[in-house]
């Protein structure tokens, strides 16, 4: 135990921490400009110095550790008047228009001068002049006001690591420039606007349009984007967002966030919301009440269930939706309308993924803590890229590699390529080989432990030699034995596994290798999530073979618990996937499909396909936010409320819940109301007041929630286990597929999954739209010169599902084997060319046998 004493007040300590640290952990403010929690130690501002006894000089109280014994003043005269001093220095250049700087009111330069003054300056010099710059989309850059305390270089460099900016020029002319030079090329985190102390780098998406005593509110929720959850501030005046910052000290993203949680806010204002139900009528959707819409929706189901059958009615969730949207959903389904085909686009992936991991590991093998990869030793990254899909996981990783842990990537991982990856580039389609490889080398050296018998009796067999990885991977042998060494050899190893594995031919054979990697070397298993509540989505029962808690429909003992609480009897058969459901919609045997918050028109492969499809039902119920793809094929629409305007809870990837809180007000109901109203005037009554009513019902049918409050997720022990019953133990037989054989030699067309769009929501966003405004196909430089094409022309990319027209960009990342294309834009997207087939082990589409061609269009 340290014990000192700062301004009389003594401070006992368990370990060495800076007298900065000390001082802020018994609430005694020391003044700083250059030190941010968030950063290293740097010492560079001065204004944190303070008298140490028996020391000669005043000493920094961000530097000096503290010492048993040791004795601290903070506010002396002598102190003041360097502090005095030094911002006296500050404001030689730094110009004084507070009146017009949008951070005024939160300035720490302006509360600082405040405080210990001067009064006014003494130095009659012009001040420097820099042009603001508004070269910039999002950023606004004005350098007058920069006082080179460097965060923002130093938050861009050491933990956002993608050092896109630095302290140009020398003495009075420093100031902080992108190395792009006018225009940011950068990852847009705006984590640099985070830490700024002054009004020099801020975002223009609110300038000059509030000031921060003007705001009437402040709302702490979740990013509605992807599964990391990250915990931000939602900044209110007159019901309109006016920026998003992020929360320090949270446990995900501890004042981090990406390009999409600050930038992608503005979809909730967007003028195309959705306010009135639509109703078909004379084949055109027409503004109706909402009295109208629910009782044609509820007639129609009714009408339907009671002429074709509870199974020829099916609903698609929304991981979207909060867990109680999602909860009263899946309740309405198999309550009211007696079915089980309830399923969601987490198919499409994350959902077949975990439970092959969780069969063959215990269910909670994929709920582990993000913030544990920068402590990992190895982290070996396959099927996707983390900076793209997760970024504040990705992150993690960034971290891990700084601290000197060893990154290994399986594929093209752009995001990690500088944090000295071991890359284990496989040529297309021979990722199967590599990983039967990294088995085979890691069984003879750390040989089968006997603790899981199913899984080594698939293994077993596996003979994979360096030189047949080398020779039928084009990986280089030096890189794969180094590799195997790293991993054998790792204390904390990692696994970091994307959907790019589970969408591929033999996807379910890969997780098993990457299982098996994982067992050999006593990793952990990470899933990449790309929506923000994929995980509560599975754990409300949106399953077709599951209820809450991820307990089985077919077990009668299970079924029991459910049947006895929501007084009714639950159908024993398993219902249908999602994509079983659009093949039983296109034969006619199902008749009618609600789709909640999701867009399956676009968001599943071999779109045309499947809007076919959905023109085939009888009746179509969308409830969403902005009338979608899929909503334009619907009989009813009903207007939904955004993230932003509703209370409720989301599970991230690692298993925890945290709150989503309503922020702003809009005309409309919740989903669960939605449903709620349906159902009751189907004479089925879900009675609750509020989500909070919603989550108790969930804590007291679901096992896996059994006893968990909101108090307890505000106190933020919503952490998985929980208190409930996990199903360790029901783990069945191992089935993986091996996949067809793909032709070699072809050009492919590969899902590009882009850092700054996410999914069709990001397309309503204006900032991100302004990074990266339109869809485009990414070719290699080999393929550009073959096919004659350069940068910006115009190409028809064909497959046999269809067409489409797009801008080239030619890329060097991508390999002359494929093309890349992104699936986000209205009319653009990739699924319209890429068909399908099923993994019967995971039920995810195999969407990389799409072969293309491409001709350059004639202007």
């Amino acid at each position: 135990m340290i014990t000192i004493t700062i301004n009389n007040k003594e401070i006992k300590l368990e370990k060495p921490v800076t007298v900065l640290e000390a001082a802020r952990s018994a609430g005694i403010k020391i003044p700083t400009l250059c030190w941010h929690e968030q950063l290293e130690i740097y010492g560079g501002c001065r204004l944190c110095l303070v008298e140490v006894e028996k020391m000669p000089r005043l000493q920094t109280a961000c530097t000096l550790m503290v010492a048993d014994g040791m004795v601290v003043r903070t506010e002396t005269e002598q102190i003041a008047d360097v502090r005095r001093g030094i911002l006296e220095f500050l404001l030689i250049n730094h110009p004084l228009d507070c009146p017009v700087c949008d951070k005024a009111g939160e300035c720490e330069l302006q509360d600082l001068v405040e405080k210990y003054g001067p009064a006014k300056g003494r130095y009659k010099e012009k001040k420097r002049k820099v042009p603001e710059s508004f070269e910039d989309p999002l950023i606004v850059r004005n350098m007058e006001r920069c006082i080179i305390c460097t965060r923002c270089v130093r938050m861009c460099e050491n933990v956002q690591g993608a050092s896109a900016i630095a302290v140009i020029n020398r003495g009075g002319h420093s100031h902080v420039e992108p190395f792009s030079g006018k225009r940011y090329d950068c990852e847009y985190c705006g984590n640099c606007i985070s830490v700024c102390p002054v009004g020099a780098i801020m975002s223009r998406l609110h300038r000059h349009s509030y000031r921060p005593w003007q705001l009437t509110g402040k709302t702490e929720t979740i990013c509605p984007y992807c599964g990391v959850g990250c915990t931000l501030v939602l900044q209110v005046r007159d019901d309109s967002i006016k920026r998003v910052i992020p929360k320090m000290g949270a446990p995900v993203n501890n004042g981090l966030l990406c390009s999409r949680g600050k930038f992608g806010y503005e979809f909730v204002a967007d003028k195309e919301r959705l306010t009135t139900p639509l109703i078909r009528k004379n084949g055109i959707l027409k503004k109706a009440t909402w009295e109208e819409a629910i009782t044609l929706v509820a007639d129609t189901l009714k009408e339907i269930k009671d002429k074709s059958g509870s199974p020829a009615v099916a609903g698609i969730a929304s991981p979207r939706c909060t867990n109680e949207d999602n909860y009263v959903f899946q309740k309405f389904m198999r309550v009211a309308l007696g079915t089980n085909n309830i399923d969601s686009s987490a198919r499409t992936g994350y959902a077949g993924a975990q439970r092959f991991i969780e069969n063959i590991f215990g269910e909670g093998a994929t709920a582990n803590i993000i913030s544990g990869l920068s402590n990992a030793d190895s982290v070996l990254v396959i099927g996707g890229d983390p900076m793209a899909i997760n970024p504040v996981l990705g992150l993690q990783i960034r971290a891990c590699s700084r601290k000197g842990g060893s990154i290994i990537t399986a594929g093209n991982v752009k995001g990690l390529k500088y944090f000295s990856p071991l890359k284990l580039q496989a040529e297309l389609h021979s990722e199967t080989i590599l990983l039967e490889g990294l088995v085979s080398a890691l069984k003879d050296k750390k040989g089968l432990s006997g603790s899981n018998k199913k899984l080594e009796a698939e293994i077993k067999d596996i003979n994979i030699s360096s030189e047949d990885v080398a020779k039928k991977c084009g990986v280089k042998k030096e890189s794969f034995i180094k590799s195997v060494e790293l991993l054998s050899g790792a204390a904390a190893p990692a696994i970091v596994l994307g959907k790019e594995t589970v969408q591929s031919s033999g996807g379910s054979y890969k997780l098993l290798l990457a299982a098996a990697i994982n067992y050999l070397i006593n990793g952990r298993i990470y899933l990449l999530s790309e929506r923000a509540n994929e995980q509560g989505l599975l754990d409300m029962g949106c399953m077709p073979d599951s209820l809450p808690g991820h307990r089985p429909v077919a077990l009668a003992e299970f079924r029991r618990r459910y049947e006895s609480e929501w007084n009714a009897v639950i159908n024993d058969k398993a219902g249908l996937s999602i994509f079983e459901m659009i093949d039983a919609a296109a034969k006619g045997s199902i008749k009618a499909m609600y789709v909640m918050g999701d867009n399956p028109a676009y968001n599943l492969p071999d779109s045309n396909a499947v809007e076919a499809a959905l023109n085939n039902l009888d009746f179509l119920v969308v409830q969403d936010i902005f009338l979608t793809e899929t909503g334009r094929l619907a009989d009813v629409v009903l207007p939904a409320l955004s993230w932003a305007e509703k209370d409720g809870t989301f599970t991230n990837m690692e298993r925890r819940i945290q709150r989503l809180r309503k922020a702003v007000n809009r005309e409309g109901m919740e989903d669960w109301k939605i449903v709620s109203e349906i159902s009751k005037n189907m004479g089925v009554s879900l009675n609750y007041r509020d989500t909070e009513d919603i989550f108790k019902e969930i804590s007291k049918v679901s096992p896996l929630y059994r006893g968990l409050t909101y108090e307890d997720i505000d106190k933020g022990s919503a952490v998985y286990p929980y208190k409930g019953e996990p199903l360790r133990s029901l783990t069945g037989d191992i089935q993986a597929h091996k996949g067809a054989g793909i032709v070699h030699g072809k050009l492919h067309v590969r899902l590009e999954r882009p850092l700054f769009h996410s999914g069709t929501l990001s397309r309503r966003s204006p900032a991100l739209i302004k990074i990266s405004p339109e869809a485009v196909v990414k070719i290699s430089p080999d393929t550009a010169r073959a096919l004659s094409i350069e940068n910006g022309n115009i190409v028809m990319v064909s497959t046999k599902t269809g067409s489409l027209k797009l801008p080239v960009t030619i890329d060097k990342e991508v390999d002359s084997s494929y093309i890349m294309l992104t699936n986000n834009f209205e009319g653009k997207g990739a699924f319209s060319l890429m068909g399908y087939s099923i993994d019967p082990a995971t039920g995810a589409p195999c969407i990389d046998n799409n072969e293309a061609i491409v001709e350059r269009v004639k202007v």
